[in-house]
Formats: C-alpha cells, structure tokens, sequence
C-alpha cells in the first residue's frame, strides 16, 4: 500500500516534469512522447541488465486484443495530464484523476471486470466516493 502511495505521489511530479519538457518543446505532445521514449528505455535497459527473456511468439498470439488497449490509455492519460496541468494546476488536476479512477474502480469490482476479483458495492464504498467527489467540488472552487 505504501509503495501504491508513493507512485500516486509520483503522479504529480511526472506531471511536472512532462510540463516542462513540453514548454522547452513547444506543445503537450513532445511531453508525451519524450516521457513514453524515456520509459521505454529505460524498462529496455532494466530488463537487459536483469537477463529479462522474451516470451514465446505464442504468448503475445494469446493476449486478448482488447488488452492491448492499456498502452493507448496510459498515452492519453499522460498526454491529458500534460496539456491540462498547467490550465487546472496539480491539485485539481490530480483530485479529477483520482475521482475518475475511484468510480471506474468501484464500477470495475462490482462487476469483476477486466480480470479484477469480484467487490461488491457497499455503503462504505458509495460514501467514500460521495466524500471524494465532495473533495474534488471543494478543491474546484477554491
């Protein structure tokens, strides 16, 4: 749960960092792309120096094509992120992102969708929410 903490806190500074990138650039686009050209690299790296092997051409044959959809999701969130941090600024660009998350993820578990174990909707979890989105309307209006 910690290490989930810290990568959400890690959110913001990509966010960030992304900006930047983008303002020396000249537009959100070249952020996205110098972020996904340097993950890349890097996750290439890590798994060279680890001895990482391949998988079979069989594997990839047998991922479902739907699933190959997580990298567009991750490109438009990091490209989203980019253009309208500096419009919305951290916290309430973050707040949105964690309220769009909590209602996919509570929709997601009731249903068990996506290979998640099945969580039924509790009270607990529909004030949770309610309490975030109360959040989130708080940090919009300043």
């Amino acid at each position: 749960m910690l290490i989930a903490f810290l990568v959400g806190a890690g959110l913001v500074i990509q966010v960030g960092l992304n900006m930047a990138v983008s303002r020396a650039l000249g537009g959100a686009l070249y952020g996205t792309l110098a972020n996904f050209l340097i993950g890349t690299t890097a996750i290439a790296v890590f798994m060279f120096l680890t001895r990482q092997s391949w998988p079979a051409r069989e594997a990839f044959a047998s991922v479902p094509a739907w699933a190959w959809l997580g990298g567009l999701f991750g490109a438009l969130y990091v490209g989203v992120a980019t253009f309208s941090g500096p419009r919305l600024g951290a916290l309430l660009l973050l707040a949105l992102t964690v309220g769009g998350q909590m209602l996919a993820s509570v929709i997601v578990d009731h249903f068990g969708l996506l290979g998640f174990p099945q969580h039924p909707i509790s009270l607990g979890r529909v004030v949770g929410i309610a309490l975030l989105i109360s959040g989130i309307w708080l940090v919009a209006t300043r």
